[in-house]
């Protein structure tokens, strides 16, 4: 289990209306039932990952975020997820409005472009680095908008969108940002989770 799905849990209210967006093999959705005992729903563009969705009884569909997530209707969730996903989008600005409109809150993970170990990667080495969180080549990665996590929370603010929560994960510690440590935590966090409301 990814130690982000306990911190997601922890931001999400027992027996909500959940839909986790790109929900891969489902093992967040399962987490979530067990943990919160969640109605969850998920929307995955892999047909072999529905299909094990599927096998393992959980309702999911088929469809890419980008383009299905206006089927929903407004409000429809508690909390729409997107975990670590955001980057791999054409139009980032687009889900993220979608996820707002359907959902009451949205949770937001995204890898961090800023954090030191691929800061120091990219000026020593000069090629673009590997991590724990960013694991596959410069040619295959499915990362399109390289976003650092003081870029997101600039970008949620000029947008007019609400920030309830913003913690930094490094390994397994996670701590609160705020407005007087976040260039420290987006030094120091490989990954930061947000939840945020329109």
């Amino acid at each position: 289990m990814k130690p982000e799905f306990k911190v997601i849990s922890n931001l999400i209210n027992k027996n909500s209306h959940v839909l986790d967006v790109g929900c891969g093999d489902g093992v967040l959705m399962e987490f979530l039932i067990k943990d919160k005992n969640v109605n969850i729903r998920g929307i995955e563009i892999s047909k072999s990952k529905v299909q094990n969705c599927i096998a393992k009884g959980l309702t999911t569909i088929e469809g890419n975020a980008e383009e299905d997530l206006r089927q929903f209707p407004d409000k429809s969730f508690d909390y729409v997820i997107l975990s670590q996903t955001l980057q791999a989008f054409l139009n980032p600005e687009l889900v993220l409005n979608e996820l707002l409109r359907v959902g009451k809150k949205a949770i937001v993970t995204i890898p961090n472009f800023g954090y030191w170990k691929i800061r120091l990667h990219l000026l020593i080495k000069g090629t673009m680095p590997i991590t724990k969180t960013l694991p596959d080549e410069w040619y295959n990665t499915a990362n399109l908008h390289m976003c650092t996590i003081k870029d997101f929370v600039h970008f949620v603010k000029s947008r007019d969108i609400k920030i309830f929560k913003s913690l930094a994960l490094n390994n397994l510690n996670t701590s609160l940002i705020n407005d007087n440590n976040l260039g420290i935590k987006n030094m120091f966090a490989d990954l930061g989770i947000f939840l945020i409301e329109k």
